[in-house]
């Protein structure tokens, strides 16, 4: 699998870009602030195409490129529960930010709704781009966070890492440490209900592809996030 993640101009949030290999479809994970020019680049030198974004939640600092990435004929996908935050991101925000933003990323700041959104649901299968994904709703962060799961591992992580199967975790897990549930829409139960029920039966060998922040795996995240320990699936 052909995996590319970089940085968003803001918040420091994971781009990732997934796909079988050059040449091919790929899917868009989390396009946040200001992620336009180094995404066209990235498609334009490993000539990919994109087939959908994935949303883990509907957080500004991973929604706010959808829709010029989106276009009109590529949908984004996100768990029902956050779709109400694909209204308008920037309702949720303190009028100080709204205004950097705008100073910084001038139009952009000026939110429009993806013309093409598909609700996704716990459990449920994505085909897309070849890749054959899988949701794992995983609330407490939002009401709509999700985790992807897909059973190949990014070519160049693959002997590194030992993992056979990579989940992009968004803002549930991170290594070291989990997403913040004091945010509208945060619950600190069902944050804790997901590290137990969703995170914690997942396999040791799973690549973790975070929402921020460098990669891990479920077996170093089992042995020492502290947020992790004594919870039992």
């Amino acid at each position: 699998m052909l995996t590319i993640a970089f940085p968003a101009a803001a918040f420091d949030t994971n781009c990732y870009v997934l796909a079988t290999s050059p040449g091919e479809e790929c899917l868009v994970v989390d396009p946040g602030i200001g992620v336009e020019e180094q995404l066209a680049a990235v498609l334009r030198e490993h000539r990919l195409r994109p087939a959908a974004v994935l949303l883990t939640h509907g957080h500004l600092d991973h929604v706010y490129s959808v829709t010029p990435v989106c276009g009109g004929d590529i949908a984004a996908y996100i768990h029902q529960d956050d779709r109400y935050r694909l209204a308008d991101p920037l309702a949720s925000l303190e009028p100080g930010l709204v205004a950097m933003l705008e100073r910084q990323f001038g139009r952009q700041s000026t939110w429009r709704e993806p013309s093409q959104v598909v609700t996704v649901r716990d459990h449920e299968r994505l085909p897309l781009a070849g890749l054959d994904l899988s949701v794992l709703h995983a609330p407490g962060h939002t009401e709509g966070s999700v985790m992807f799961t897909l059973p190949e591992v990014p070519d160049q992580l693959r002997e590194e890492t030992g993992a056979t199967a990579t989940c992009v975790s968004g803002d549930v897990l991170f290594a070291g440490s989990i997403g913040r549930s004091d945010l509208p829409g945060g619950d600190p139960e069902a944050m804790r209900r997901s590290l137990r029920d969703v995170v914690l039966p997942l396999p040791d060998d799973m690549l973790v592809l975070p929402g921020h922040g460098p990669g891990t795996t479920i077996a170093r995240e089992r042995a020492t996030n502290p947020h992790l320990q004594g919870l039992t699936a």
